[in-house]
């Protein structure tokens, strides 16, 4: 296979950027989308060229660093899908793919493909996290949790906070991302004593961090590579709601 590519160069978060042309020649089918880069940086280091910055660490769709936009799409055209997991075959012989970071206000570009998600790393901080002193962990079935319960909060707990929830949406909102963290907790029984706290405070710090909106568009949903469902939206929205009732109670 042969294609085009054209890839966002940005040297520094407060360098002009441009879209740079590069020919991908010899890519087989069975490469993965990352696999491609590499190649490509390989040969612009042996032409002297600086090779192009972006993000990767477990290649194995867990770690959630490695997302860019490919024509358009977070994480491409393949649906529950990261970049690392995306492979060449998923695309056509002389196709032309235009490869850009992120495109949020809440995620500056810091270099060519690469963003600062820290953003994400505060919301959780605010409050994504159970603070009760337990002890040593306890037996897997000392504390009874229903299926359903359970099933619910491992769904919203395979977010992998890649951003592609706020790179799809239209207005760059983080929602999807702050339900599924605030949902796997409250749906656990350790979760509860810090419930309504917990959906304020992760709510607030979201709204601080120039996120925008969420207009019920389901953008973030069909990009995200989990699949996390829109219901954990209206989730987070009735605890969000408690907490303000609990706060002025």
């Amino acid at each position: 296979m042969n294609l085009t590519l054209r890839v966002w160069r940005q040297a520094a978060p407060d360098a002009p950027g441009r879209l740079v042309t590069y020919p991908a020649t010899g890519v087989t089918p069975d490469m993965s989308f990352l696999e491609m880069l590499d190649v490509l940086n390989e040969d612009l280091q042996e032409r002297g060229e600086e090779p192009i910055a972006f993000e990767h660490d477990c290649r194995e769709g867990i770690c959630g660093s490695c997302g860019m936009m490919i024509n358009g799409e977070a994480h491409g055209p393949m649906r529950g899908t990261t970049v690392c997991q995306l492979h060449m075959r998923s695309f056509r012989d002389g196709q032309e793919l235009t490869i850009e970071p992120f495109r949020a206000r809440a995620f500056p570009v810091l270099r060519d493909l690469v963003v600062d998600r820290t953003p994400f790393d505060r919301v959780v901080a605010a409050g994504g996290y159970i603070s009760v002193a337990t002890g040593a962990a306890p037996d897997a079935n000392t504390i009874a949790v229903p299926k359903d319960d359970a099933d619910r909060a491992m769904d919203a707990a395979a977010c992998i906070g890649c951003g592609a929830c706020v790179a799809a949406c239209p207005n760059a909102s983080a929602m999807l991302f702050t339900a599924a963290k605030i949902t796997h907790l409250g749906l656990l029984p350790q979760g509860q004593p810090e419930r309504w706290r917990r959906a304020g405070r992760m709510v607030a710090h979201m709204d601080m961090e120039a996120f925008g909106g969420c207009t019920n568009h389901g953008e973030c949903h069909e990009a995200c590579p989990k699949e996390i469902p829109l219901s954990t939206i209206a989730r987070m929205n009735r605890d969000y709601l408690r907490s303000l009732t609990a706060r002025s109670a």
